[in-house]
């Protein structure tokens, strides 16, 4: 899924050198109903009100599980990936590169925007829906590479006692996943068995979270239920996650993203004046391509905002 509110904000995230330590900063995220999915809800822990980023992961949702048809219209994106994740359920992907796929659970969509994508979501069959929808930012030396999507049926699994760990992208224990990434960062599934625990090597530059999806689990010895996110700061070389009932886990990190990004609807960009080009672009009908075979009418750009908003130096 992507950002469907009818009045999305401009979000300005300033990168930061400064490290921020070892943290437990519980991310409480906030409700947004989809109007193009049947108000279907998702919680949004980023960007949020006290931390934009975690390396260069700059959105996350996470929806279901709950009976729902997803059916997103075509809309535009810039200057992202998009990591399209799922517990249960299916969705059906197709962009303006002419891509049509199916992902089913434990298989990876990854879309790269670039310069300009378009791409519609929809759930072939009415069914449950489980999953998390992440965005990463892509670096300024690459944000205007061409468009490519990917999916990536096969990937790394490290396994222990009761637990299953799939590195979905980047590196992690050894196990390197096979989807592209532009910065130093990872993305894992942590699929732990009732009482289930394990401990992970990673790496003390990298800023990390977690996000239980389902079930209860203790991540770095705090308690943890599906809803908030768990920023960590940076400055371990371990983490220890410990099941309560049957778990399912979601591991973001990478090194902190060091640039500042305006974010606004379903574009990444640098200025305000930038993104008012790719609205303008998109309400023309320029850059973005055409979605072929979602039998309806593309989403409209919202009204922007006129007003550029400062960041707080805190926040990243």
């Amino acid at each position: 899924m992507s950002n469907l509110e009818s009045d999305p904000q401009e979000t300005v995230c300033e990168g930061s050198a400064q490290a921020a330590g070892v943290a437990h900063e519980l991310l409480e995220g906030r409700d947004v109903v989809l109007g193009g999915t049947r108000g279907m809800k998702v919680t949004r822990s980023l960007p949020g009100r006290d931390r934009r980023m975690v390396g260069a992961w700059c959105f996350v949702d996470h929806y279901g599980p709950e009976p729902a048809a997803m059916r997103v219209a075509p809309h535009p994106h810039t200057g992202l990936q998009t990591v399209t994740w799922l517990l249960e359920g299916e969705v059906l992907h197709r962009d303006s590169l002419g891509s049509e796929q199916v992902i089913t659970p434990g298989r990876l969509n990854l879309m790269t925007a670039g310069r300009a994508i378009s791409h519609a979501e929809e759930s072939p069959v009415e069914g449950v829906l489980h999953g998390v929808q992440l965005w990463v930012a892509l670096p300024d030396a690459s944000r205007h590479t061409e468009p490519a999507f990917d999916h990536h049926p096969d990937l790394p699994v490290l396994t222990g006692p009761g637990v299953r760990t799939t590195v979905i992208i980047g590196e992690l224990g050894g196990a390197t996943s096979p989807a592209r990434a532009y910065t130093p960062l990872v993305g894992a599934e942590l699929a732990l068995e009732e009482g289930a625990a394990t401990t992970l090597h990673v790496r003390p530059d990298f800023e990390y979270a977690a996000l239980v999806m389902s079930g209860a689990a203790e991540v770095d010895g705090a308690a943890l239920e599906p809803g908030p996110l768990l920023y960590l700061g940076q400055g371990r070389t371990e983490l220890a996650f410990a099941a309560g009932p049957a778990s399912r886990v979601l591991l973001l990190g990478g090194e902190p993203f060091e640039e500042r990004l305006v974010m606004w609807w379903n574009f990444v960009g640098r200025t305000h004046e930038e993104i008012e080009r790719f609205r303008k672009e998109w309400a023309e009908g320029t850059a973005f391509g055409a979605v072929e075979g979602f039998d309806g009418a593309p989403l409209p750009a919202p009204a922007l905002p006129g007003a550029r908003l400062k960041a707080r130096p805190r926040h990243r």
